[in-house]
């Protein structure tokens, strides 16, 4: 390589540099939360106890591909789409 080739490279290197860092602090850890989101919403079934995205917590009762029904009280169902849904309860032992 030349001396001009070696300038043009270093002009360039604090773009690859900060390719780099947008990758790894940015899109890799959200592209891994998209993942882990998916087969939650994947592994879903009846008598699971979650939580939806708006803070409301009951245990499903019916559900298909894009549909929970939630049992949030007694007599009380409430039908909300899958997405909704923002994670598993925990158990409290």
């Amino acid at each position: 390589m030349d001396n001009e080739q070696m300038n043009l490279l270093f002009q360039f290197s604090p773009i690859f540099v900060l390719g780099a860092i947008f990758y790894f602090m940015v899109w890799r850890p959200q592209a891994k939360e998209r993942n882990e989101r998916r087969k939650l919403l994947d592994s879903l079934k009846k008598d699971d106890k979650v939580y939806t995205i708006g803070g409301m917590c009951g245990t499903i009762v019916k559900l298909d591909d894009k549909m929970v029904v939630l049992k949030v009280a007694d007599n009380v169902e409430v039908t909300f789409l899958r997405n909704a849904v923002s994670g598993l309860q925990e158990t409290v032992k």
